[in-house]
Order: C-alpha cells, then sequence, then structure tokens
C-alpha cells in the first residue's frame, strides 16, 4: 500500500502500488546517492522486469515509500534492499523535489533526495539490478549522454549537480 498525496505532499489517500502506478495516483519516493570509500557513485541498469523505467540506468537506489512510512526510514530500507547490504548509516537527506512526470501527470510524483556512505561489499537483488558499478565522476558525466537514464533519477541527479554548484 502506499500513501497517495496531493500537490503539497499532504496525504489524501491510500491505495495498492498498481492501482497507484495504473490510475496514475501521486505518491512519494525516495533517491538514495550511494557513495563507496573512495567516493564512487553506485551506478546501476534496472531488470527488465522492472514496473516502471525497466532497463533504464540509475545512478541513485530507491523506489516508493510505503503507506504510514516515513520518507528516511523508506530510504535507508530501500538503499539495504537494492545494495543488498545491513548496517548502512542514516542516509542524509539533501532535498525534496514534486517530479512531474516530464510532462506526464500520471507520472508524477513526491521525492526525496539522499546520500550515503556504503563501504561494505555490496550484493545487488538480481531481481532489481541487472549491472551495477561504481563510477566516479567524470566516468558518470560521460555516460549521462551516452546511456539511457530513468528519468525521475536523471532529473534528481541534475537538481544534485545544480545544487552542488551554488
Amino acid at each position: 500500500m502506499l500513501d497517495i498525496v496531493d500537490e503539497h505532499d499532504r496525504v489524501i489517500g491510500r491505495a495498492p502500488r498498481a492501482e497507484a502506478y495504473a490510475r496514475g495516483l501521486r505518491h512519494r519516493c525516495v533517491f538514495v546517492l550511494a557513495r563507496d570509500a573512495q567516493d564512487r557513485v553506485f551506478v546501476h541498469r534496472r531488470t527488465p522486469g522492472k514496473l516502471v523505467f525497466p532497463s533504464l540506468y540509475d545512478m541513485f537506489v530507491g523506489g516508493v515509500v510505503g503507506a504510514g512510512e516515513s520518507y528516511d526510514d523508506a530510504a535507508l530500507r530501500e538503499a539495504e534492499e537494492e545494495l543488498g547490504v545491513s548496517g548502512l548509516p542514516a542516509p542524509t537527506p539533501l532535498f525534496g523535489f514534486l517530479y512531474d512526470g516530464g510532462g506526464d501527470p500520471a507520472r508524477s510524483w513526491w521525492s526525496r533526495v539522499y546520500e550515503v556512505r556504503c563501504t561494505l561489499p555490496v550484493q545487488p537483488q538480481p531481481e532489481e539490478v541487472a549491472w551495477h558499478s561504481f563510477l566516479d565522476g567524470a566516468e558518470l558525466s560521460a555516460r549521462l549522454d551516452e546511456w539511457e537514464w530513468v528519468p525521475d533519477g536523471l532529473e534528481a541527479y541534475r537538481r544534485l549537480l545544480a545544487r552542488a554548484a551554488e
């Protein structure tokens, strides 16, 4: 179950995940930028069976926030699940934004962006992650125009870069 929220991120109802996606109901999502001890970013390609954005690349781990779950709890849960680790420190919240679905209101969700340091060996879930690697900033930048990225993650990353440049 997911909390359904309005344009101000106030809960207005609940719905099963499949229904929220099928009906384009606005919900909540977390993005966690995972960096290793060398400050490289965990990058992965989603599996073809993913409900949203199958087979695309992403520089974040994360996912939807469950009904009644806090953003912070969801960020830690999703990071540990997707990286295949336990015992991560609590991800640091950076900012939030309303993803507008790239102009598609059926793909609009409230998003919170986090960062976490992962010094543990990762074992990503095979049902979630088809390929993964840690890329340094130059490698990641070089791939931005080469690979097909999940649009919400790409928007979150561009916002993150813009904030860092301020």
